[in-house]
C-alpha cells in the first residue's frame, strides 16, 4: 500500500501516546514517587504529547496493594494529586487488562474523572470480555482502544476474525502490539495494511506499541506510521517491560511536526531517568531478551536471567530450544 506522508512532512493525525509510568511500572512495581510522575507529566505537556498513560485499573481483589505503586490502580485521588483537573491539552489514559481489573466497579463515569481514554489490553481468545469492556467504558463517556497483545503468536484467521468484531463495536482505534518483540519491519507493514483496512471501513484509527528485545522498536514504530497507524506509543528511555520500548526521545526527534518539542523530555530524563538506572532499576535491551524476541516467547524467562545475572547466552538458548 502507499506509504502515508515523507520525511519532510507531517501528519495531522499523529498521537504520541507516552506510556513511561504504565509500561516502565512494570520493572519497578509502580514505585514512582508523586515528584517523578508530575515532573513527567508536566515534561510531556511542555513536549506536546497528546496522551499520557498513568497505569493501569488493576484490580485490587487481585493484587495486593502493599506490593505494588499507586499506578498499579490509578484510583482518581492518586491521578487528581498529579494533575488536578488537567486543564491542558494533553489527555490522560489508563490500561485496563481483561480478567485483571473490576471494571464495573473501579471505573467512574467520564464526567468524574480526569482519564479520557480506557486502553483494553486483551488476548486473541478473550476478544468477546474486551468488547464488553469497550461498550461499558463506551457508554461512560470514554474513549476506547483494544490492545491486542502477543499478536506474533495470533493465526492471521483469529486475526483476521478479531478485526472484525472490534470494527463493529464502539472503541476508538485498535493497536497492533508487539509484545515479545518479535516481528520485524515487512511484518509490521503487513499487519499494518491489515488493522488499517478494517479501521478505515470502520472509521477508527490504528495504533502501534513495540518492544525492543530486537532493537526494533524504534524501526517498527516508524513502520507503522509510515504505513498509516496514527497513535503511536513511547516511553522516556524506552523504560518498560524486559527490553522496553520504543523511547520518546527518538519518536519526538523523528517527528516533522513543530508541536513536539524533545528538549522537555532531555531535561527530565537529565534530572529524573538517569538517577533512576543508578538506583538500581533495570530495563532495557541485552542478549536473553533478544533470543527471546528471536523465537517468539514470553520475555519471562528473559526476565529472569536478567535479575540472576546469567551470561551463559548458549545454555539459555538451549533451555528456550527444550520448551518447545
Amino acid at each position: 500500500m502507499p506509504k502515508k506522508g515523507s520525511l519532510l512532512t507531517f501528519r495531522p493525525d499523529i498521537k504520541v501516546v507516552d506510556a513511561t509510568i504504565r509500561d516502565g511500572g512494570l520493572v519497578n512495581d509502580f514505585r514512582f514517587s508523586d515528584e517523578f510522575v508530575k515532573a513527567l507529566y508536566c515534561a510531556n505537556v511542555e513536549a506536546g504529547v497528546d496522551y499520557m498513560e498513568l497505569g493501569y485499573k488493576a484490580s485490587k481483589d487481585i493484587f495486593d496493594e502493599t506490593k505494588f505503586g499507586p499506578w498499579k490502580f490509578c484510583d482518581e485521588d492518586a491521578i487528581r494529586r498529579i494533575v488536578g483537573d488537567n486543564d491542558t491539552n494533553m489527555k490522560l489514559c489508563v490500561m485496563a487488562d481483561v480478567g485483571r481489573c473490576n471494571f464495573k466497579r473501579d471505573i467512574i463515569s467520564r464526567e468524574n474523572s480526569a482519564i479520557d481514554l480506557i486502553r483494553i489490553a486483551t488476548y486473541i481468545h478473550s476478544i468477546p470480555a474486551a468488547l464488553e469492556m469497550v461498550e461499558y467504558c463506551h457508554d461512560l463517556g470514554y474513549e476506547t482502544t483494544v490492545n491486542i497483545m502477543a499478536i506474533s503468536n495470533a493465526k492471521e484467521s483469529e486475526i483476521e476474525e478479531a478485526l472484525q468484531l472490534i470494527g463493529k463495536s464502539s472503541a476508538d482505534g485498535i493497536y497492533i502490539v508487539d509484545s515479545y518483540g518479535a516481528l520485524y519491519m515487512e511484518q509490521i507493514e503487513d499487519l499494518t495494511a491489515k488493522y488499517l483496512a478494517m479501521a478505515e471501513k470502520y472509521k477508527k484509527f490504528v495504533g502501534m506499541h513495540a518492544h525492543n528485545n530486537q532493537q526494533l522498536a524504534f524501526a517498527n514504530t516508524i513502520a507503522a506510521l509510515t504505513n498509516g497507524a496514527s497513535y503511536l506509543d513511547a516511553t522516556v528511555c524506552g523504560m518498560g517491560r524486559g527490553a522496553g520500548n520504543c523511547s520518546s526521545e527518538q519518536l519526538l526527534g523523528f517527528l516533522k511536526n513543530p508541536k513536539y518539542d524533545i528538549i522537555p523530555i532531555l531535561k527530565f530524563i537529565e534530572k529524573y531517568m538517569e538517577p533512576l538506572k543508578k538506583s538500581g532499576v533495570v530495563w532495557g535491551y541485552n542478549i536473553p531478551y533478544l533470543l527471546t524476541g528471536q523465537t517468539n516467547r514470553h520475555p519471562r524467562s528473559a526476565i529472569a536471567a536478567t535479575k540472576e545475572k546469567r551470561k551463559d547466552y548458549l545454555q539459555f538458548l538451549l533451555e528456550l530450544d527444550d520448551k518447545e
